[in-house]
Order: C-alpha cells, then structure tokens, then sequence
C-alpha cells in the first residue's frame, strides 16, 4: 500500500495540503516520493521472478507507479520486456469510490490509459496494462446490476478509444480488459448470479458489438475483493464470519481470484495479523471445504438461474441507458454515476436506521461494551519527517536540469505531442518527483470538479 495523501493527489510531502495533515502521512502505507523510494521499497524483492501490483489504483497516480517500478527494474539491468504484472489506472475508485481533493478530469484519464495499453504493447508484452475494478463503484454504493453495467460500459470507452486511434489491435485490450475485479457482498445468491451471468455478458458485448472472435479475450477472468463496506467496527471479530461467507461465495461463483477483506477494515489498514487472517480464509476455503473440485456447482438451479436471467435484463437496460447518456466517461462527467451510487447508499443508511436491513453487533444483538476490541495498523508516526529528509537529499543529489528538461518533455506529451506514459517513465527515471509529475498534470489538464453537490 501507498500513502494515499500523497499519491493519489500527485502531492510531494511539502505540498500545503499535506504539510497541514502531516500526521496523517503513512497511515494508509509507503510514502513514496520517487523512484529512489521505490527502490528501498523494492529491496530484496526479485524483479524478475514475481508478478507485481505496483499500485496506481487512482488514474492520475498509474503512470507514476508504474514507472517508478519500472525504473527500478531497469536500474537494476532488467528490461521492460521480462517484466510481468498488472497496472489498475480504475477510473472507479478515482470518480465514484475516492475521488481526491484534485484529480485530473476522466477524459483526461481515459486518453492517458490508452497512452500506457500502448506503451506496454509495445515495450512491455508480459504486462496487463489497466484493469476495471468495478468493486469501487460497488463498495460506494452502485448495486448488482449497475455494477455490471458499468464495468461494461467502462471498457467499452476504452475499446472504442484504442479502435480509433488504430495503433493496438482490439483482440489485445479485450484480453486484458478481461481481467475484472467485482465486488461480492453480503447478498449471497445475488452476487453469485452476477459473477455467472457476467461471463455471458462479457462474450456477448465482445462478439456482438466489435466482433471479437479471439477465444482468449471472450473469457472473462474475474477477481473479487469481499465488500470493505460490510466489515463493522463494532464487535471486528464478527467480520472473520462476514469474510468467509463471501469468499464462499466467490467460490461457488466461479471466480479465478480473490481477496479478502481484513476484519479491521472499518478501522484502519490491515494489520498484519487481520492480512493474515484474511489469507487463511482462503486457504480453509481452499484446502479443507473442497468447494473449488467443481466448476458451476449451481448451474441448474432454478432460483440461481432466474436470479441470474433478471440481472442480466436489468443490467443491460442500465447499460444502453449509460449509452444514451453518451457513454462511462460522460456519465462520471455529469455525476449520473455517482448519483447512483449516493442514493442507494442513502437507502441502505435508512433501511439501516429503521432496523429493516438488520446488521449484527450493530442493530441486533447490539452489545453495551465490545469484548472483541482490537487495535488497528497504527502507521508510521515519523513517516512525514521521514519523507522530508529524503526529498531534500534527492533534490541536492540530482541533476536539475535534466529533471526539468524531461518535465517539460512530459508536459509536450500531455498536449498532444506523444505518449504519455513514455514522458513519465523518462522524468520519473530522471528522479522526477511524484509533485512534479502532479503539477505537470494540473497544469495542463486542470482539475476535474465533483459534479454531485454535498
């Protein structure tokens, strides 16, 4: 995990807004400045023999965490073509889930993701270049249809994008689009009839609307994350139950991947025993239950598949409605999307509120004391006095000039002058901060304004 305050808004830790925080700095994860950060964070670790995730969930944050690992990659006499893992730039997580306090516009996003699938096409074959992480709509509040609406609607921006500009063959971006992420929650059946019938819509949309004929990119490769939403303060221990039924479910859904939310996840980061117990989840699961022997075990079952047969209707309708609407990025543009999600979430608060939607440990069964208190990740204390020390040493130790000329360079790219992502690996490897690639950004795209009033 990065820290969030300073990465996701493309901030260097002497940034104002982070100066005024600085005892939130590191509670979220690593502060990571610049490639030589990466580097500590990277020591010891094999480049060359394990897949990576290195962050970028957020759009505007893709590009400098990519290129930071793949500057230490290269710094380590590894080349780009060897390197294996999947970037995120999820405008989910970035619009409707967390938007930051300034972050660049969606199209914007969407123009610099298709930068970095062509860039790794090129120069990173082994590379899953974006993922779609529908879970972050979901976990803010969009249900299980327009979940699936959206998540389609998301890659087809994207497709259509690559289709113009003609440079990557679709067949390509539809095989790595067709590694999802979906969030699975507390509603047991329903989310095991999205994961099914995700599938089909998945080969449907590709085969009707771009005739993709490709078996690889017709099959959808799904991970989860179990809902971060649903895990309590109150009594934390009860969210060990809550993770291992949707895990469970997961399973019986047919996912190929999954991850499990820690127990103390309404308080804090993981800490490592709660990333622990999450592991073990998945191993009991996997290991003792024997549920993974059967592929589709409720294949035929007539609720499953009724269930599944009228999400699969109310999605569609939701995804031409997005359409209409003039596609993804229009309706994160426009607010339509969020709208969405904001009033269903303000429906569960009240179903809550009225005991309707019953939640235990909270609204039954609720306890006067808590007998399974637990302490959360606390963070690094020091971690913004830290960060100051570093960023003075780089910017003594580095070369200034060519620092600025590869900003300016990036700055070219941003206009319309070239690849993007090429302009921030080449600034990032020159020891560019992640501020200086964040004002670059601002400077050129602006700031992009939440468009659902509070």
């Amino acid at each position: 995990e990065h820290d969030r305050l300073t990465g996701d808004h493309l901030y260097d830790v002497d940034h104002p807004e982070v100066v005024a925080r600085r005892e939130d700095v590191g509670i979220s994860g690593a502060v990571l400045l610049s490639a030589r950060d990466f580097e500590l964070a990277l020591a010891g670790i094999d480049q060359a023999r394990y897949y990576a995730h290195p962050g970028g969930g957020v759009a505007q944050h893709a590009p400098f965490a990519l290129a930071g690992y793949w500057t230490v990659a290269q710094r380590r006499g590894l080349r780009l073509e060897q390197l294996t893992g999947t970037g995120q730039a999820d405008l989910f997580l970035t619009y409707v889930g967390c938007p930051p306090l300034e972050q660049i516009p969606p199209a914007a996003a969407l123009s610099i993701n298709c930068d970095i699938v062509e860039f790794t096409a090129e120069h990173l074959p082994r590379w899953v270049p974006i993922s779609m992480a529908a879970y972050n709509g979901a976990d803010s509040g969009l249900n299980a249809y327009q979940e699936l609406a959206a998540l389609l609607a998301a890659c087809v921006d994207h497709l259509e994008e690559v289709r113009r500009r003609g440079r990557v063959p679709l067949e390509h971006l539809a095989h790595a689009l067709g590694g999802v992420s979906f969030r699975v929650g507390m509603d047991f059946f329903e989310d095991i009839a999205k994961l099914r019938v995700a599938r089909k819509m998945w080969h449907d949309l590709l085969a009707g609307r771009f005739g993709i004929t490709d078996e690889r990119a017709l099959r959808l490769r799904i991970h989860i994350v179990t809902a971060g939403s649903a895990m309590t303060y109150q009594e934390p221990i009860n969210n060990v139950v809550r993770g291992t039924l949707m895990g469970l479910a997961a399973v019986l859904g047919g996912v190929q991947s999954m991850g499990i939310s820690a127990y103390d996840e309404a308080l804090s980061v993981p800490s490592e025993q709660a990333h622990q117990q999450s592991v073990r989840i998945q191993q009991i699961l996997l290991h003792e239950t024997n549920v993974a022997a059967v592929a589709d075990p409720l294949g035929g079952s007539y609720y499953l598949e009724a269930l599944g047969a009228e999400l699969e209707d109310r999605a569609w309708a939701c995804f031409e409605d997005i359409q209409a609407r003039g596609g993804f990025v229009a309706c994160l543009e426009s607010g339509h999307l969020q709208r969405l999600a904001a009033d269903n979430q303000l429906a569960l608060e009240d179903a809550v509120a009225s005991g309707e939607r019953g939640i235990v440990g909270v609204n039954v069964a609720p306890s006067d004391h808590d007998p399974f208190g637990i302490d959360g990740f606390p963070g690094a204390p020091d971690a913004w006095e830290r960060g100051m020390e570093r960023l003075a040493t780089l910017r003594a130790e580095r070369d200034g000039r060519l620092v600025t000329q590869k900003l300016s360079e990036l700055a070219s790219a941003c206009r319309g002058g070239g690849n993007v992502m090429a302009g921030v690996l080449a600034a990032v490897g020159a020891d560019a901060t992640v501020g200086e690639i964040g004002d670059v950004f601002r400077e050129v795209y602006g700031s992009w304004t939440f468009p659902v009033p509070f």
